[in-house]
């Protein structure tokens, strides 16, 4: 069995652990019985723990319940740069194993569900725990909307990440928060009315900047030539602007122009929104289910 998942931008800024949004980059996991375990990998990540240790093979190991499997990965998605690859993944390789409810699974893994819902549903997500479960449910997205992903060849670790956060927060930094999320869900449904000030945070981001301290540069040069709001992607480093179609190319050009300016190795990337999630190929010819197709 064959699954197919994409990558994933979480937070968006005010969404701390709630929203993520499906982008089209994707990783791929193939399970099928074998003599004994076989991890392949290609790709991003590719050679990093071809062994038991391998989060795929984890994952699929626990669905299964057995070791008798080869495992192969191909993946697009960086490693630890806040694009959901560890969510993505474990979405793959969990259904790939014949899991009933991968995002479960997922979620589980991963500790937090937003990235996992995406992957698994496809689109705008807002995810959450609700009675020991995860609930996802898909929100209006304005598919005219395209997104320049600014992506350094520097890892960050979300547990690193999270240290970096406080552990309380005043009641007008959680107002502020759900202020700018209210604004955030209708220009992303509507781009005619999405500010830059949707974006805004102060859960997460400016704690996390010290991590990455060319961030608050490069978001301000995407903002400077177009781009209509700018966060952090999930713990980041990678950034996000949020575009119309026609400014993304202006917009990937300056971050270009910005990254080489700082001296930080990376690529800059136009996305595009994922609309279908985790697709299913069976081993017949031509077998190939959307697992979301109905939703």
């Amino acid at each position: 069995m064959r699954a197919r998942v994409p990558a994933s931008s979480a937070n968006l800024g005010p969404g701390f652990d709630t929203l993520a949004l499906a982008l089209d980059l994707y990783v791929e996991v193939e399970v099928e019985p074998a003599s004994r375990l076989i991890v392949r990998s290609q790709g991003e990540g590719a050679g990093l723990s071809d062994d038991p240790s391998h989060l795929a093979a984890r994952v699929a190991i626990d669905v299964a319940g057995t070791d008798r499997l080869a495992i192969t990965v191909r993946s697009q998605i960086p490693i630890a740069r806040g694009l959901g690859s560890s969510a993505a993944l474990a979405v793959a390789a969990a259904a790939a194993a014949g899991a009933k409810d991968p995002l479960a699974v997922a979620a589980h893994m991963d500790g937090h569900p937003d990235n996992a819902a995406a992957s698994m549903v496809g689109g705008l997500v807002a995810a959450a725990r609700v009675k020991g479960g995860v609930q996802a449910v898909r929100l209006p997205l304005d598919v005219s909307l395209t997104f320049v992903v600014i992506v350094p060849d520097v890892s960050l670790s979300t547990a690193r990440a999270r240290q970096a956060l406080p552990t309380e927060v005043s009641r007008e930094s959680a107002t502020f928060n759900l202020s700018r999320m209210a604004l955030l869900l209708a220009g992303l449904a509507d781009s005619r009315v999405l500010v830059s000030e949707a974006t805004e945070d102060r859960l997460h981001q400016d704690y996390r900047s010290p991590l990455f301290p060319a961030a608050p540069m490069l978001l301000a040069r995407m903002s400077e030539v177009g781009a209509l709001a700018v966060c952090w992607s999930g713990a980041g480093p990678s950034l996000l602007g949020i575009c119309h179609g026609g400014d993304a190319a202006p917009v990937q050009a300056a971050a270009t122009a910005a990254l080489a300016e700082a001296e930080i190795p990376g690529k800059v990337l136009i996305l595009h929104p994922d609309l279908h999630g985790l697709v299913l190929e069976h081993d017949g010819p031509g077998d190939i289910f959307d697992f979301n197709e109905d939703r």
